[in-house]
């Protein structure tokens, strides 16, 4: 499913990246909530593909899908 993504404890910390570089899913996520498109993110990173960076906005949204958040009140 997402082919493009990976993990390797020695890029990054182990976070989330996209396979062949060392930029995190959390980095595009960053230059999509800064305003960039996609196209944009293609032409400042040519070594991604617009297949690349939808893969790492799909793998985020996934990877939260099943989280809960939870606020607490101090009464």
């Amino acid at each position: 499913m997402f082919d493009r993504i990976t993990y390797d404890p020695g890029i990054l910390g182990g976070k989330p990246i996209v396979k062949g570089t060392r930029i995190s899913v959390e980095f595009i996520l960053e230059l999509f909530a800064s305003g960039g498109s996609i196209a944009e993110i293609v032409r400042n990173y040519p070594f991604l593909t617009e297949e690349d960076v939808r893969q790492a906005v799909n793998f985020a949204a996934q990877s939260l899908k099943n989280d809960i958040y939870l606020t607490t009140g101090v009464a």
